[in-house]
């Protein structure tokens, strides 16, 4: 494959001529350019990313971290910002925090990939940050852009969702079909997205004078295995009085489906459960799951589009209404309490 060095022998120049020639910045003659011209066609050279990058100081890609590549939401992420990047001809390199340390500790590693990299912008997906990292981040890499979270530190680089309103969405949702004993499993203890959801959807629950019991709030971590040890210790409850639980991810919701089902119980007829996320799969479920739908592939793409303006001075249009709704299905159904 022939390199910049090749054209530039071949057409009688330095290479920083060469360079000059091929990008229109700087003085050549027009008899240089014109043999390098002729040197490009003679050698079928293409000029790469970094060589076409000479002029521009970019590099056309933008990194994004994201603290794994497991799963539907973070898939949706990740394909939506492609399909933004491709149509602008710019590409990403992906980090994820499967290094050795704490999540923290990951994530730092992680951004600091991208860095190194020299990505022209950096897209950060990640609850486990502090916001003195962001502030530091923001202060040494301008162009860098937060997902699925508040930051005072980058203001309207941060693009979310309003977990909060999402959370009292979907204690209406069983209030409304008469449930009045609830549980609920619990995200991450350090998600701020987690703790916005529980607030406001215990919130939501006191307003009409009913509360959670402290036997019926269970602690998971948005997995499988979280949420289905979080349904057996619901379970092993003397008191197992609750007819609805609330799933703080869908993850979660499934994997209380699956282990109410295998201690006999029948979704919705005994127990409803609602989930958060509305991930792909979550039609597919027995029963189809009732969930509150986040517009994260939405989030994903405008959250590039604003980087895609930081990086390289386009204009593409930017929105940031990502409001929550909750998706009816089949896991909820009447409790006690509905009346018609």
């Amino acid at each position: 494959m022939a390199t910049i060095k090749d054209v530039a022998k071949l057409a009688g120049v330095g290479v920083g001529t060469a360079s000059r020639a091929l990008s229109g910045k700087g003085a050549v003659s027009a008899d240089a350019v014109a043999r390098v011209q002729a040197a490009v066609q003679a050698l079928d050279f293409r000029p790469s990313n970094v060589a076409r990058a000479l002029s521009l100081k970019t590099l056309g890609m933008v990194g994004v971290y994201v603290p794994e590549f497991g799963g539907s939401f973070i898939s949706r992420i990740l394909n939506a910002i492609d399909a933004e990047l491709r149509a602008v001809g710019r590409h990403m390199v992906v980090a994820s925090g499967c290094g050795k340390g704490d999540a923290r500790q990951q994530a730092l590693e992680g951004v600091e990939f991208l860095v190194q990299r020299e990505c022209d912008g950096i897209l950060v997906f990640s609850n486990h940050l502090l916001e003195a990292d962001l502030q530091a981040l923001q202060a040494r890499f301008p162009r860098v852009v937060l997902l699925n979270r508040q930051s005072p530190a980058l203001g309207e680089r941060a693009f979310f969702s309003d977990h909060e309103l999402g959370g009292r969405l979907a204690a209406r949702a069983l209030l409304s079909q008469g449930h009045r004993a609830i549980a609920t499993i619990q995200g991450a203890l350090d998600a701020p997205d987690n703790a916005q959801r529980m607030q406001g959807f215990y919130a939501a629950l006191a307003q009409h004078d009913v509360e959670v019991k402290s036997a019926h709030r269970m602690d998971g971590g948005f997995t499988f295995a979280s949420g289905h040890a979080a349904a057996t210790r619901l379970l092993k409850r003397k008191d197992r009085s609750f007819t609805a639980v609330f799933c703080a991810n869908d993850v979660m919701a499934m994997a209380a489906i699956s282990r109410f089902t295998q201690a006999g119980l029948k979704v919705p007829q005994d127990v409803s459960v609602i989930g958060y996320d509305d991930t792909d799969v979550a039609t597919y479920t027995a029963p189809p799951l009732t969930t509150v739908h986040i517009p994260i592939a939405e989030l994903g793409a405008q959250s590039c589009r604003h980087v895609l303006n930081l990086c390289y001075g386009l204009e593409l249009a930017v929105q940031r209404d990502f409001a929550p709704l909750v998706v009816w299905r089949e896991s909820v159904g009447p409790g006690p309490h509905f009346v018609k």
